[in-house]
């Protein structure tokens, strides 16, 4: 229930709408460059049906804003498989050019669309729509959209603007918003079928589209299939843990196979037990790079004409995607003494401590499943009002099912196996075969099960229409308003079958709202003078009312100016918002507490470290601003210039202090004083931390007679902590232009960030990560053309290299680029089928592999399976 103080908020924010909105000369917006062209020539008009994101005007583009398409054309030449694959391809994306997937695991399942990579916690900073409407999430800690329900054969274009959008939209659009568009209508039957490989990995995919389209309305329904194998590190040569070849350290485990033993600091290795260099091995080879996945989707669109005035339409869809992530090879240490046993002694010692993993008996690799369904639908209906003025309504609902098992080894069981004194209770480190059967089970008994349950549902108004008509074209005016309702039920289970702890947690909120918009066309053909061939003028606000973290109003102005009719300035000035997910706030089940020694200025003493959700979160803000032009010089038809100045100002950032596993100097930080205790005792853990139950051990008792007081407890719970300035320059060119052979067409897009400064503690000091591990220049260029029945088309992805700060063993990280090829034969061109052709798409062609990097798995700025080739066959009928 809204409380009655949200009511009045929603009141007064209604009058304030209508004031501004009424008398607004002055006040501004977000529209295309061809906009004052359009409404002066009166195909606004022929234009109303058309719905573009960034606005809640029909037929109008967004004002002061640059616009980002990727059109159907693209989705066949860049083969794409899943709209990840497509998104991959922006280079404003955080995960361009790298492999789009997500872990697959409790963390972090879904990969996540974040445009400018502001991130976020357990939600996300760029808004991700369908058709204009938003989408249930999907996670269990997370509540992103996942891109992946979509069949690309249902793809009409995906427009991205990467401009703050709250005061239309409301939550989540920081760093911009990605809204896939669906095709609507259509007769016949398309099938797509392709076939790809690369070293060591295979993929298959099929999409089939059948439409009917009887005048009046239409049905189409679309179904994708996908599927393809795992690729682990030990199948690429650019993943690895050893950097003495590059003048780093060895990061290689020693708990291997065959293991170790040590005494004081001798190492001796197995089987021999010599004394000299130990056994070494790299956890990430037998980890997936890339886990194995099959997914299926099905989307349906109805659109019916049902009376002269009134259009209805509705959309549904399901999707269900089964992963299979492959993780490192259990493995496990410890002191082994002569109770033991199976103790071997070396000299005269009575205890020794031994590395070993459990390859021999548990196999290479661990298998953890995934399963993720996602449904959905969506009725919409239309009406024409007269006076020009039309109403648009809104249904939307939204259901996700995600359930994920991550399997370990039973770190307590090992500790006490290794301590048996019995040939029944004991662990045999040096031969693992030879344990009892009962001793490896209770070391396997160990699991991380999370299920969570997403809904969204939801209701909206808006209707549209001229007011009044200035010589410039009509003064147009848009409003409405929304309810929103969305809720997470999540649970998890981890440690033993016997003993497992569980934790549950639901939460939901409601949050009602209302927006509006205006388009002023101060100048336009009819009363343009030298200097001024058009101004068009917009301004938009939302009110957003929640009944969990309050209410937040977002205006948003923006201008178009044309000197001349083919140049095209725009600017916009608004402010954003992000409201903490339910994962961050009260629904939140990750509450545990978790132990590593693999921090090296700890000395090997535990830290210690508290993970969980915040209710008292607050929403995360912007304020961004953006300027910028669009040239098509007459003299060169088919070509288009385009280049934005933007600039955010991102603060409250949703956070964990993970610094505290970086450097040492993070405990002197006063500011940090509230997040840590050093040298804790048991007792004030326990205080610290809530009481909140161990996952990765069987209790603090046995943390501390196992390993010692730890170095300290961190508090890395969510809060809003960080702020964030970051500003640069996108830029595009595009050439296109029919010949006489056919066409030819010409790309070079990107993006170049010029500060990107970060405040963790909010202190008003701020270190500028572009000198730190942060690259600045991402573009692709690409150069196609059609000559008769062959279209081909080559581009280059490049991630710009970055500067690396206090490591003795590497001062930078290269650039990566790759490089792309599509070729496709029309086969009615050259009479053999109607209406079919034959692809074939070949990715990272000279077969590049991502930057060196002396830390992690041995790469960074990028990621690839290889030279991959696809041959596909599209056809319709």
């Amino acid at each position: 229930m809204i409380k009655i103080e949200a009511k009045r908020k929603i009141m007064g924010s209604v009058s304030a709408l209508t004031l501004i909105l009424a008398g607004s000369g002055a006040a501004l917006a977000q529209t295309g460059a061809q906009t004052a062209d359009k409404q002066a020539d009166g195909e606004a008009n022929k234009n109303a049906e058309i719905i573009v994101t960034g606005t809640l005007l029909r037929g109008i583009a967004p004002v002061g804003t640059n616009v980002l398409s990727v059109g159907q054309a693209d989705v066949v030449a860049i083969g794409a498989k899943t709209s990840n694959d497509l998104l991959a391809n922006i280079p404003q994306i955080s995960n361009f050019n790298g492999i789009p997937t997500g872990t697959a695991g409790f963390g972090q399942p879904i990969v996540q669309t974040n445009l400018r990579g502001l991130g976020a916690s357990g939600g996300t900073t760029t808004l991700t729509l369908i058709n204009g409407h938003r989408v249930v999430g999907q996670g269990i800690l997370q509540t992103y959209v996942d891109p992946q329900i979509i069949p690309p054969g249902l793809i009409e274009r995906v427009e991205v603007i990467p401009d703050g959008g709250s005061s239309i939209y409301g939550s989540d659009a920081i760093g911009g918003v990605i809204n896939f568009i669906t095709r609507k209508r259509m007769n016949g039957v398309e099938a797509t079928a392709r076939y790809g490989f690369a070293d060591g990995y295979n993929t298959a995919d099929a999409n089939v589209t059948a439409g009917k389209d009887w005048g009046s309305g239409s049905l189409m329904l679309s179904y994708a299939y996908a599927w393809h194998n795992n690729v682990q590190g030990y199948e690429r040569n650019y993943v690895t843990q050893n950097f003495t070849g590059f003048g780093g350290a060895d990061n290689r485990s020693m708990a291997c196979t065959p293991g170790n033993v040590r005494i004081g600091s001798t190492y001796y290795p197995m089987p021999g037990t010599t004394a000299g260099a130990p056994n070494k091995c790299s956890t990430s080879d037998y980890l997936d790079i890339y886990p194995r996945e099959t997914r299926h989707s099905v989307y349906a669109v109805l659109d019916q004409q049902l009376t002269e005035s009134l259009k209805a339409n509705i959309t549904a869809y399901y999707s269900r995607r089964d992963t299979v992530n492959m993780e490192a090879t259990l493995s496990g240490s410890g002191t082994i003494t002569n109770a033991n046993p199976y103790f071997r002694q070396i000299g005269t010692e009575t205890s020794q401590t031994v590395f070993f993993n459990f390859e021999p008996v548990f196999g290479k690799g661990v298998a953890s499943p995934s399963r993720f369904d996602s449904w959905g639908i969506t009725p919409t209906f239309e009406a024409d009002l007269g006076h020009g003025w039309h109403l648009r309504g809104l249904a939307n609902y939204g259901h996700s099912y995600n359930n994920t098992i991550q399997n370990a080894a039973n770190a307590g069981n090992i500790v006490a196996a290794l301590a048996g004194t019995t040939t029944s209770t004991a662990l045999n480190p040096y031969n693992l075969s030879a344990t009892d059967a009962g001793v490896l089970a209770s070391i396997r008994d160990y699991s991380n099960n999370s299920v969570a349950k997403q809904d969204l549902a939801e209701t909206r108004l808006v209707a549209d229409g001229s007011l009044f008509n200035l010589p410039g074209g009509d003064v147009r005016l848009a409003v409405g308003g929304e309810f929103h309702y969305e809720k997470i039920a999540a649970n998890i289970r981890f440690g033993s079958s016997a003993a497992p702890f569980r934790n549950a947690a639901a939460a939901a909120r409601q949050v009602a709202s209302v927006f509006g918009e205006v388009f002023v066309p101060i100048v336009g053909s009819a009363n343009a003078v030298p200097g001024i061939a058009a101004l068009d003028l917009t301004g938009s606000v939302r009110y957003d009312s929640y009944d969990d973290v309050g209410g937040t109003t977002n205006p948003k102005i923006g201008f178009n100016y044309k000197p001349v009719g083919w140049v095209t300035v725009r600017g916009n000035y608004g402010t954003s918002f992000h409201a903490p997910s339910l994962a961050d706030t009260v629904g939140s089940v990750d509450s545990r507490i978790s132990f590593t020694t693999a921090i090296g200025y700890a000395g090997g003493r535990p830290i210690i470290w508290i993970s969980g959700g915040n209710p008292n979160l607050k929403p995360e803000k912007a304020r961004t601003w953006s300027l910028g032009a669009d040239i098509k010089p007459p003299v060169l038809p088919g070509l288009t210039l385009s280049g934005t100045y933007y600039n955010i100002d991102f603060s409250d950032i949703i956070s964990v202090n993970a610094g505290g596993f970086g450097s040492a100097a993070w405990y002197n930080d006063p500011l940090n004083a509230p997040f840590f205790i050093a040298n804790p005792t048991q007792a004030q853990v326990t205080s610290f931390s809530g009481g909140v139950q161990p996952d990765n051990f069987p209790s603090l008792g046995f943390l501390y007679s196992n390993y010692g007081t730890p170095y300290a407890i961190l508090d890395l719970r969510r809060y809003n902590r960080g702020r964030l300035k970051q500003d640069g320059i996108d830029f595009n060119a595009q050439y296109q232009r029919p010949t006489s052979f056919g066409s030819i067409s010409l790309s070079f897009g990107g993006t170049y960030t010029l500060h990107r400064r970060s405040s963790p503690s909010s202190n008003g000091v701020y270190t500028e990560l572009l000198d730190n591990g942060v690259g600045r220049f991402n573009f692709t260029a690409a150069a196609g053309a059609t000559v008769g029945p062959v279209t081909g088309r080559v581009q280059l992805t490049h991630s710009g290299g970055y500067p690396i700060m206090f490591d003795a063993t590497q001062t930078s990280v290269k650039s990566f680029d790759t490089v792309n090829m599509y070729w496709g034969l029309d086969l009615q061109k050259i009479g053999l089928k109607q209406s079919a052709m034959l692809t074939l798409n070949v990715d990272n062609l000279f077969d590049q592999n991502p930057p060196y990097r002396t830390s992690g798995n041995g790469y960074a700025n990028g990621a690839t399976l290889g030279r991959t080739v696809t041959l596909g066959i599209r056809t319709k009928f």
